[in-house]
């Protein structure tokens, strides 16, 4: 992929591999394609319903990196910032602010930043040539139509990777749609994200495809239910996601021969999908739960699964302030936490009567 670099990777290295194992584009997909960290979640509620969810919709402005047909009147005016801590020296760090204008429709701004930290770069015979940091970051604009129960919404993104000064830039787009029933809570989405082209590729590489995922979902609440449940299928523009590793060794029969594991219909189906729930507690307090397979089947070791593909989160609002948390499982060697805390700070600059 890009021009090597010869150099012996410290601290942060193993996670940073890990890490984009974790995303939700792996296996069959992973490695074909640039830029996938655009697939991560960046948000505290996104990573507590599975990762992956187009149909959730409410006030938190964070949803429009899942969807940008979530966009609505209660996001109006609400700035939201958020923290990932990931294993190591891995950080990421979000931005999301949306508007209503009169003639241009519903506007969501973005900014998500990805910092691998520092890796120590040497030579052929071992010695040290100084650090070199690896970053990701990708600026998006967003908006949105409304008309009766139907929202149209596209996301224009520009999308930069940088490893050691060699950088590569990606333009992309996401369009969405959403289905709200007039009197239910009830909600189906429907989104194209990262279709787009590489502008630039790494220093000695070749243009690369970009992570297309087109993701279908839904989130109902029974009407006398303090629950809310989504459910969201991905990369619905390729059946077989399943990725079977060749070296590693099958179980033995009864004469001792090998048994290599092999795709079934079941499994290809259930990698798509993931499930969200949300417990309802009151408006100012939220518990959420979310199971991603794909990511549990393909991060889980040889004896055990650990926490991959779960996550458990948190909403919580004191005052004008709305606070989220969630606790995401990718690998049995440790997960991420995520914080987004959203304020309307529009109010902030209102003239008291």
């Amino acid at each position: 992929m890009i021009k090597p670099l010869r150099c012996f990777i410290t601290g942060s290295a193993s996670v940073a591999l890990l890490i984009g194992a974790a995303r939700p584009v792996v296996a069959q997909i992973g490695g074909q394609q640039a830029f996938s960290y655009l697939n991560l979640p960046t948000s505290a509620k996104l990573a507590g319903l599975g990762g992956v969810n187009v149909a959730s919709r409410d006030a938190d402005g964070t949803m429009l990196y899942g969807n940008p047909a979530l966009l609505n009147a209660d996001m109006d005016g609400r700035l939201a910032l958020g923290y990932v801590d990931y294993l190591a020296d891995i950080k990421q760090s979000t931005a999301a602010y949306v508007f209503n204008t009169k003639h241009a429709g519903r506007i969501g701004l973005g900014l998500t930043y990805l910092n691998y930290g520092k890796f120590e770069q040497v030579d052929a015979a071992g010695n040290s040539l100084g650090d070199f940091s690896v970053n990701e970051y990708a600026l998006s604009a967003a908006d949105s139509y409304t008309s009766g129960s139907f929202t149209i919404a596209g996301t224009l993104k520009l999308a930069v990777s940088g490893i050691s000064g060699n950088h590569s830039v990606a333009t992309l787009a996401d369009v969405g749609g959403l289905f709200k029933h007039p009197e239910k809570d009830f909600t189906v989405g429907l989104v194209v994200r990262n279709a787009g082209y590489q502008l630039k590729p790494y220093e000695g590489a070749s243009r690369e495809p970009m992570p297309l995922d087109v993701q279908l979902g839904t989130s109902i609440k029974p009407e006398h239910l303090p629950f809310r449940l989504s459910i969201s299928a991905h990369h619905l523009q390729q059946l077989d996601i399943v990725y079977l590793d060749p070296n590693q060794r099958g179980q033995l029969d009864e004469f001792g021969n090998e048994i290599k594991p092999k795709k079934t219909l079941g499994d290809k189906i259930a990698r798509h999908f993931v499930v969200g729930g949300e417990l309802l507690l009151s408006k100012n307090f939220n518990l959420r739960v979310g199971y991603n397979h794909l990511q549990r089947r393909e991060l889980r070791l040889d004896n055990t699964s650990g926490g991959a593909g779960f996550s458990f989160g948190a909403m919580l609002r004191i005052s004008e302030f709305q606070l989220d948390y969630t606790h995401a499982g990718y690998h049995a060697s440790g997960a991420a936490n995520y914080f987004t805390v959203a304020r309307n700070v529009n109010s902030l600059f209102k003239k008291k009567e």
